[in-house]
């Protein structure tokens, strides 16, 4: 697994905060696609989701490759998989603090 920067960590949560960019991942998650492909969808200009595009892979989300004459885009699953574990260390942290909290309130009645 990888080891996420602060600054890495910033820039991928970033990347999600962006309803496009999220549903690009959506999208991504079932299968490799063009980037026509992916901009189908959209209401946007092909030179907006490219520049979608553009964060998502700066940030590690996605990785493009050339085949042909066209960009295949996919999911880089070790990059969500690092920022899912960093969001699970902090939801469990969060998780037992809260079970402490109610065992104290629990034993105070």
């Amino acid at each position: 697994m990888v080891n996420l920067s602060q600054n890495r960590l910033d820039s991928i949560f970033g990347a999600l905060s962006d309803s496009t960019r999220r549903a690009i991942l959506a999208r991504l998650s079932q299968s490799p696609a063009t980037v026509s492909e992916l901009a189908k969808p959209f209401s946007s200009s092909l030179p907006a989701i490219t520049k979608h595009l553009n964060v998502l892979e700066s940030s590690g989300l996605i990785t493009r490759k050339a085949q042909g004459r066209q960009r295949v885009c996919e999911v880089n699953t070790e990059t969500l998989s690092a920022a899912a574990a960093w969001i699970d260390r902090y939801s469990k942290f969060w998780t037992e603090r809260l079970d402490a909290l109610e065992q104290l309130i629990n034993s105070e009645q």
